[in-house]
């Protein structure tokens, strides 16, 4: 006999399940009302009011959710977005902007990068064996944050062989114009593929503290190598997202 399962979260946790789940999947797509607090109690069966403005806080804090004065709670714009990989890895064409700033450009919104730091260091072991160095090898590390309208949105590491990149402005501490797979297609390099792994996490104090993320708040990392040609692994970047305010979209041709 199977056993039976209870699901042991608070009243407020599973109403702000819910809740995202359809926000995330578009039942209640950005700029619709949610009903009054009044509707939300009986529709959720009769639960009380302070359960109902536990669940939608919860949802606010996490930037699914605004309450605007006098009118109401609604979904908030870019609750979720779609993020296409690929648009990201094609080099910016000569005085082009990061295509970050380009595509959100076509969203209507603004996107900035910060640049936090860079430094020659000895990689992780994951990243060492994915750009085929030898133990002990070093290479360059670029962390930094990517905001949208001044929302911090993703972390990124981005780790390049110092024996491919060391003499460039890889290893200053400015940002890239065009970003560094521009630099790279420059240098004779051009990004050819790359090899994504995706796996929800729970997010370490840097990445609670750079994206500002709400308690209990899971994050999408991606694991990504990118190979010039004949297959050279040229970079490795992890890339942390919270993991309810995206989803990845990819095109794959069927062969």
């Amino acid at each position: 006999m199977a056993k039976a399962f209870k699901d042991p979260r608070s009243p407020h946790q599973k109403i702000a399940a819910e809740l995202r789940r359809r926000i995330t999947r578009g039942e209640l797509p950005p700029g619709s009302k949610l009903g009054s607090t009044a509707e939300l109690m009986e529709q959720y069966g009769g639960v009380a009011n302070t359960t109902i403005q536990k669940a939608l806080q919860s949802l606010k804090s996490e930037g699914l959710l605004e309450g605007l004065p006098g009118k109401g709670v609604y979904v908030r714009q870019h609750a979720q977005q779609s993020v296409e990989p690929l648009a990201y890895m094609r080099p910016a064409v000569s005085g082009e902007p990061y295509p970050w700033v380009s595509e959100a450009a076509k969203r209507q919104q603004v996107g900035r990068s910060q640049l936090l730091d860079v430094e020659v260091v000895i990689p992780p072991k994951e990243v060492a064996e994915a750009l085929g160095l030898e133990d002990g090898e070093r290479a360059v590390l670029r962390r930094q944050i990517l905001f949208l309208d001044e929302e911090p949105t993703e972390l990124t590491k981005s780790y390049y062989p110092l024996n491919l990149v060391e003499g460039t402005a890889m290893l200053e501490r400015k940002r890239i114009r065009g970003g560094t797979p521009a630099l790279l297609d420059s240098m004779g390099f051009p990004p050819r593929e790359f090899v994504d792994e995706l796996s929800s996490e729970i997010p370490t104090e840097e990445e609670v503290v750079a994206l500002e993320l709400p308690k209990d708040m899971p994050v999408l990392v991606a694991f990504r190598v990118v190979y010039s040609d004949a297959q050279r692994p040229i970079e490795v970047t992890l890339m942390t997202k919270a993991a309810h305010r995206y989803r990845m979209r990819y095109r794959l041709p069927v062969t």
